[in-house]
């Protein structure tokens, strides 16, 4: 009799062993399959030092070998600190760089693969982040753009920014002044050009001329590397043929 109990009682213990062992084994399997899924929370204290700092502001873009880049405005705008974050599981540091600005400012736009506008605050004025070399970005302060506007990117050329035209009667409401910035020496060069009064405004995408119809006349602004590009597939067609 107690050796018949004392096997229940073995054969019981082993089962109960089996059970836990198996269950253990499911629910490990089941929590590393959650966790590829789970959202991870990087703090500071996980990333370079450089992230482990306050900053003003950021931008992201693909740099010019495919990476990522973060760049992030700090020390009240005198730094901007180079973050490589193609693989967010391994961020790494690519320095700093030390900005001469009038103080604070905010990132506005890209300005094709080369380039970014940047804005100061407080009506301070605006300039361009040239990205020649992702590591190290230079800055051109550019005066005469209006703080306020509508801005349109003209590739890696240069870009407009178009507000309303001073008013001087009721048809001055259709009207805009457009400033037309060109960017594409950068870093040696940025040129401003204004076009005052604006009543209507073409594109052609095919070879990136812009027509405005202003008090004075038609102007037309031309983009020569997008021109090019036209010749170039249109010898190429001619050859294939």
């Amino acid at each position: 009799m107690y050796q018949e109990v004392s096997m229940q009682w073995s054969n019981l213990i082993r089962r109960l062993a089996i059970t836990l062992v198996a269950s253990a084994a499911i629910g490990t399997q089941g929590a590393r399959a959650g966790s590829s899924n789970d959202i991870v929370l990087v703090p500071p204290a996980g990333l370079p030092e450089l992230a482990r700092k306050a900053g003003e502001a950021m931008f992201l873009r693909e740099a010019h070998d495919g990476r990522t880049v973060l760049y992030i405005e700090q020390d009240k705008g005198t730094a901007l600190a180079i973050l490589d974050v193609t693989d967010p599981r391994h961020v790494k540091s690519d320095g700093s760089v030390r900005l001469d600005v009038p103080g604070v400012f905010d990132f506005i736009s890209d300005l094709g693969s080369r380039a970014a506008l940047i804005r100061f605050r407080q009506g301070r004025g605006s300039a361009v982040l040239d990205f020649h070399n992702d590591k190290r970005p230079s800055l051109k302060i550019i005066q005469g753009i209006p703080m306020q506007g509508s801005l349109v990117r003209l590739g890696n050329d240069g870009f407009t920014v178009t507000s309303p035209a001073e008013a001087t009667s009721a048809l001055s409401d259709s009207l805009v002044d457009t400033s037309v910035i060109d960017i594409a020496n950068l870093p040696d060069r940025v040129r401003v050009f204004d076009v005052k009064r604006v009543r209507e405004e073409i594109t052609n995408e095919e070879t990136g001329t812009t027509f405005m119809l202003a008090d004075d006349g038609l102007y037309l602004v031309r983009r020569p590397s997008v021109e090019r590009d036209k010749e170039s597939r249109e010898l190429a067609a001619r050859d294939a043929g």
